[in-house]
């Protein structure tokens, strides 16, 4: 396609609705374009022609005048003149994400946006989604010619720098819209696919992840209780909050208590358990809870957030188990972060140890009010049995063996509370990403003063206390849910050159 025939698909709106609109025909049209070009390549015994490309619709603001109707968003924004654009894709997933962006800018900079076709090849992997194996579907010949025909994707154009703050524009270049481009959402939304078992369009906007299969067993039980109809009228309204529920292979159950709603769904047939599972407790306006069982390990939590990052969340926190450091912590004490010390080693390249992660006022206050609640402890009280402070996040499960950590000054001057290998990972990550984080662990055991993580101690401790633990999580997102996504995304995540969408 030429850039004549490109810009003929350019227009302006100063309706959001009609925008997004618009940018649906267009990816709907490039890849009804790919899929039908493909699906005529592989079943052809012909497999030369002529090459096969389509694009990404992008979006387009100039804006003269910086001055906005409400300061007190963190988003919505430019911040300074000038003209900014990023690519689009998969409106099936961000249709209410790119509605929500393009209305808060044409309210702060009573601007129209532009939309059309940008200069970014769809690479036919990321056309052909989460349902397709390329190398599984085509016969070694096909395979041999897919790259003379189709586009592939390019990692010259897959990065973070934008979210790093390290992207700066070539002469005459647009200034970044968002954090991530379109080529870089869809490898992450096949990567959560192959990672957690479950679709890109099954995640909620409030994320929480573990590193036990306790809580997953957990959360699972609750959310079939929730999905079972029951006989009294109050709590089936309260159940009816949550549409359906989702496990790896796409496995659906739908909420009994909603008279409307469709057949269970027996799934893809997902024949073992993925690298890191995902549950997912919908809403019908995404607004539900996901859980991940990220397992152990801080390249695990790198890995999980950095794809489940480009789905802009409006918070994900960590609930797991770690090492006490004080002598006067109980087993089962509950340790809130308000500081971490970063040995994780996994995300020094991108966001380096020396920069803190703040603790974030909207969370702290949730996780807070939540341990209270549940636990029926209130001010002073709660002191009993939650301590506020410094958690430590290493890279070796088996720290204990190594004296270079137990004697590690700076376990003191941090003055740490506890140690685990995900929690500082996962909130760096929040913190790179913009998006809302926070941690509560529990404390299992206490290696520096002769408690170590045995069996028997192990068992009864998941028994008196995962059940508390998940319960105070479930209540702390429900708390950020009614305080509102335009709280929850503070001011704090931001830089001074910041991208317009959140």
């Amino acid at each position: 396609m030429s850039l004549f025939e490109k810009n003929s698909f350019r227009k302006n709106f100063t309706d959001p609705r009609e925008a997004v609109d618009y940018i649906r025909e267009l990816y709907d049209q490039s890849r009804r374009y790919l899929l039908k070009k493909f699906d005529e390549f592989s079943k052809s015994e012909d497999i030369t022609g002529p090459r096969v490309s389509a694009y990404y619709p992008y979006i387009r603001v100039k804006v003269d005048n910086t001055k906005r109707v409400d300061s007190r968003l963190s988003y919505g924004f430019v911040s300074r003149p000038g003209t900014y654009s990023t690519t689009l894709t998969r409106p099936d997933i961000f249709d209410y994400y790119y509605y929500d962006q393009i209305r808060l800018l044409m309210k702060n900079h009573n601007v129209p946006v532009e939309v059309g076709l940008s200069e970014t090849l769809m690479p036919i992997h990321f056309v052909l989604g989460e349902e397709y194996h390329v190398e599984g579907g085509l016969t070694p010949a096909h395979l041999e010619a897919l790259p003379n025909l189709f586009d592939l994707p390019d990692l010259s154009i897959v990065d973070d720098e934008i979210a790093n703050g390290t992207f700066y524009p070539d002469e005459g270049e647009d200034f970044p819209l968002s954090l991530f481009t379109a080529p870089r959402i869809d490898m992450s939304v096949l990567r959560l696919r192959h990672y957690t078992g479950t679709n890109a369009a099954h995640f909620q906007n409030y994320v929480i992840f573990t590193n036990y299969q306790f809580y997953i067993d957990e959360f699972i039980k609750i959310a079939h209780e929730t999905m079972e109809r029951s006989d009294h009228e109050a709590v089936r309204e309260a159940r009816s909050e949550y549409c359906a529920f989702v496990e790896p292979g796409n496995v659906i159950t739908y909420n009994k208590n909603i008279d409307d709603n469709t057949p269970d769904f027996g799934g893809d047939g997902a024949r073992r358990l993925p690298q890191m599972p995902a549950f997912h407790l919908k809403r019908p306006d995404g607004s539900g809870i996901t859980m991940v069982n990220i397992g152990v390990g801080p390249s695990n939590a790198k890995t999980i957030t950095d794809h489940i990052a480009v789905l802009r969340p409006h918070a994900w926190i960590m609930l797991g188990h770690c090492a006490g450091l004080r002598n006067t912590q109980s087993l089962g004490d509950y340790c809130l972060a308000h500081g971490y010390l970063r040995e994780d080693n996994v995300l020094y390249r991108d966001l380096h140890p020396s920069i803190p992660i703040p603790a974030l006022s909207e969370i702290q206050l949730a996780l807070e009010q939540a341990v209270g609640e549940v636990t029926g402890l209130k001010g002073y009280e709660l002191k009993k049995i939650m301590r506020t402070g410094t958690v430590a996040s290493v890279d070796d499960r088996n720290w204990e063996l190594r004296p270079s950590i137990r004697k590690n000054a700076r376990l003191s001057q941090s003055r740490a509370i506890a140690l685990d290998m995900e929690s500082g990972t996962i909130a760096a990550n929040g913190f790179r990403f913009r998006v809302p984080y926070g941690t509560l662990l529990c404390v299992s055991d206490k290696p520096l003063h002769g408690m170590l993580k045995l069996p028997g101690m192990a068992d009864n401790f998941y028994r008196n206390r995962v059940e508390q633990h998940l319960r105070i999580g479930l209540l702390t997102m429900a708390l950020l849910r009614k305080t509102g996504s335009e709280r929850l995304h503070s001011r704090k995540l931001r830089s001074f050159n910041e991208v317009a969408f959140q």
